[in-house]
């Protein structure tokens, strides 16, 4: 199987559904983080986004989360801006890690 070393994104749903999808990968999220030896650059964020009609949640999957990533067939993207990411699942010291021009 190919590897990708980057970071992967799916959508969730708009506000009504993102909440439902969105506990099932923090709950994914804990084993796979425990399995792994609880890195801190292992982490997914979420961001509230333009949709078609309804505004819809994505969720970031940091490179160190891919396996956790494919399993909700996320999708390769580019390394998401920083603004109005959220935390969902991971280490706080993550942000430092995975952003590291953000300053604060």
């Amino acid at each position: 199987m190919e590897q990708i070393n980057g970071w992967r994104s799916a959508t969730l749903g708009d506000g009504m559904w993102a909440p439902t999808v969105s506990a099932q990968i923090e709950k994914e999220f804990i084993a796979a983080f425990e399995a792994a030896g609880s890195p801190a650059d292992m982490a997914v964020f979420t961001r509230s986004e333009e949709g078609e009609l309804h505004c819809k949640v994505v969720a970031y999957f940091s490179p160190a989360a891919q396996t956790l990533a494919m399993r909700f067939d996320a999708e390769p993207c580019g390394k998401p801006a920083r603004g109005g990411l959220g935390l969902l699942a991971g280490d706080p010291r993550c942000w430092a890690i995975l952003f590291p021009e953000a300053k604060g």
